[in-house]
């Protein structure tokens, strides 16, 4: 076996050190430039780099107020600062820093409040005192009225607050009152019931497939691929399903073909083979005598008595046998009435199990994606990554999906924005523009700025 000796190369001058392959010593500085930002594995917890993949325990959902939920947004930082927060792991190169603290400029009124030091600290700290003092004095004579045990969020009917509008005999209508209230200057603003209750139950964030992990199980992945296997079966189905039903549909035919049966439905009835005898026989009696009627006169024969008395018989007769059949159902009908409340209980119960179908539907639409413009929300393809490509590392994973197109979808769903499509670049007209008779010059025509146009198009 022949051993390759590596090519040496004289590396007397600078330009020749340029030659020299330290690609290798470039991706160690930059691993370890990236430790030094991010953190190394080794230092981090397991819980910071794993999640544990288990099906959470059914607890009883604890459900948290508007105010509750205020009060804990109020006591998370900014997110305006979280720019601010140094998030490197980057040690201070320069141990021993002489941090120089710079003095502020003009008074300090927490520190004078805090630990007065002259008489005119003291004397401040007196007029505050005393000021504050006045403040409560005046609150308490208003009735403390910053606070309030009024409940914001309760619904109240706007016909309490004004004196005869709400009537114990109804004569009022509410339109009536909506209409005296808007004339008397205390208009009622209709706010939609949207505001007081939630119009979907989509999640912000909802956490992933565990199919779509770089370094996923068997199980995940297999269900993931089998998931997206029969959405795009159905897909197909009903592509198939359309093609059958309108393409198929007709048979193809050449154009010659085409033109040949336009051409035959077109002159049909023209030719002499279509008329029949008796056509022609009304044909040769209109040319030879004068106008005659085909059908026969009408003749106005009067009835006897006779066939008008056998007619009431049989009127009379059809009566008593209906009237005897309906006597005929009532007898067996009352011969066979637990048979007949059997079928009224049973339809009783179709109808309220109908009438409970149609109540889960409807509330089912209710927390639907609703359609807030012209298009329809349609759910997007779930990104999914083939046994081929999977890597089983971050470093070398392929990146299938895009943050922001994430969120903005969960913004069509969650009924926040409405649903588009991108339309491209639009094309600007373009305006034909001609000098106003004002600012032409002096005997100069149409003719002559035409002709004037087309030497500077040349």
């Amino acid at each position: 076996m022949s051993v390759i000796k590596k090519k040496r190369v004289s590396k007397k001058n600078k330009s020749a050190w340029r030659k020299t392959d330290i690609k290798d010593v470039e991706e160690y500085l930059e691993d370890q430039r990236q430790e030094e930002r991010v953190g190394s594995f080794a230092e981090k917890e397991d819980d910071e780099l794993f999640m544990v993949d288990a099906t959470p325990l059914k607890h009883k959902q604890v459900v948290i107020t508007e105010k509750q939920k205020r009060k804990l947004n109020a006591k998370k930082p900014l997110r305006s600062l979280e720019a601010l927060n140094n998030t490197s792991k980057v040690q201070d190169p320069i141990v021993k820093r002489n941090r120089v603290r710079q003095k502020k400029n003009g008074r300090v009124i927490e520190e004078e409040v805090l630990n007065p030091t002259k008489p005119r600290h003291f004397q401040a700290n007196k007029d505050r005192e005393r000021y504050y003092q006045a403040l409560e004095k005046k609150l308490s004579k208003e009735g403390q009225s910053t606070k309030t045990a009024k409940d914001i969020w309760a619904e109240e009917d706007f016909r309490d607050k004004i004196p005869g509008l709400k009537d114990e005999k109804g004569w009022i209508s509410k339109e009536l009152a909506l209409h005296v209230t808007k004339n008397v200057g205390k208009p009622v603003i209709k706010v939609h019931d949207s505001i007081r209750h939630r119009t979907t139950k989509a999640k912000k964030f909802e956490a992933p497939h565990p199919g779509m992990s770089y370094n996923p199980s068997l199980e995940d992945h297999q269900a993931l691929i089998k998931e997206v296997a029969d959405r795009e079966e159905k897909i197909i189905k009903v592509e198939n399903h359309l093609k059958r039903v309108t393409t198929l549909m007709f048979s193809k035919v050449t154009p010659e073909e085409r033109d040949r049966r336009r051409l035959e439905e077109m002159r049909s009835g023209l030719e002499d083979e279509d008329f029949d005898e008796k056509d022609i026989e009304g044909i040769d009696q209109l040319d030879g005598d004068a106008y005659k009627s085909i059908n026969p006169p009408v003749e106005n024969k009067k009835r006897s008595k006779q066939s008008r008395r056998k007619e009431l018989q049989q009127k009379e007769l059809k009566k008593k046998q209906i009237e005897k059949k309906a006597l005929k159902k009532q007898i067996a009908d009352l011969n066979r009435i637990k048979s007949i409340k059997a079928e009224v209980i049973a339809e009783e119960e179709q109808l309220n199990a109908l009438k409970k179908h149609r109540k889960k539907a409807e509330l089912k639409k209710k927390f639907e994606t609703k359609r807030l413009g012209s298009l329809k929300y349609v759910e997007p393809d779930t990104d999914i990554n083939m046994p081929e490509d999977i890597a089983g590392n971050l470093r070398n994973v392929k990146p299938e999906s895009s943050l922001l197109v994430d969120r903005f979808k969960n913004f069509q769903k969650r009924n926040i924005l409405p649903v588009s499509v991108a339309t491209g670049k639009q094309k600007s007209k373009k305006v034909k523009r001609f000098p106003r008779s004002s600012h032409k010059d002096p005997g100069v025509s149409f003719k002559m700025l035409r002709e004037q146009r087309k030497v500077a198009q040349a």
